[in-house]
């Protein structure tokens, strides 16, 4: 298996390509948030057959360059919403374990950032949007979304055992056992915690 990275200035946001080493080479695309001659390039000078398009959340950041992406590749979009933008998609859910080519891929639903936010887990690699960034959560529109986040990733992400390479939607890679150490916003959630009072009934 290959793993290439791709920056897409426009959103400043982290697309990743993964290829099978031996022929055909099928591919599949996560968060194409633009499609780019570099990109183009990757694929067609590593004979990738592009198959899947997995969608952590539908945000234009990570999905802006679907459309185009589409128009010059037959691939199937796998993602929590029933349709990005006009295309239709093959719906995933917790739990679900897909298979393309050499590629085993366990999805984890994480709502709290978005009400569709998933994450995909390839391996030892956990593609994961922008539930999780090195050392921060996800951004929450109010404390309910909060709760709901840390609760997901606590319950289905921090749990994994053993350790895991982040491949984030914005920003550096990082690792599970970092997150569980180091994270600030998991960490400051769980001083909270401790800190409610608490009462004792007779």
């Amino acid at each position: 298996m290959k793993l290439y990275f791709h920056y897409c200035a426009s959103g400043l946001s982290n697309c990743y390509l993964l290829g099978g080493d031996t022929a055909p080479h099928k591919a599949i695309i996560i968060d194409p948030g633009n499609m780019d001659s570099a990109l183009l390039k990757l694929i067609e000078d590593n004979n990738f057959e592009p198959e899947g398009i997995f969608i952590t959340h539908d945000h234009i950041d990570h999905v802006n360059g679907l459309k185009t992406f589409l128009k010059i590749y037959d691939a199937k979009v796998y993602a929590v919403a029933p349709e990005i933008g006009e295309h239709g998609t093959v719906r995933v859910r917790d739990g679900d374990k897909i298979e393309i080519g050499p590629f085993k891929i366990e999805v984890f639903t994480v709502p709290g950032h978005t009400s569709d936010s998933v994450v995909y887990k390839i391996g030892r690699l956990l593609f994961i949007g922008d539930a999780l960034s090195a050392s921060l959560m996800g951004r929450t529109v109010n404390s309910f979304s909060k709760t709901t986040l840390i609760n997901a990733l606590r319950k289905k992400i921090l749990s994994l055992p053993g350790d895991y390479t982040i491949l984030p939607g914005h920003g550096p890679p990082t690792t599970l056992e970092a997150e569980r150490r180091f994270n600030l916003d998991l960490n400051s959630y769980e001083q909270q915690k401790d800190r409610r009072p608490t009462f004792k009934i007779d």
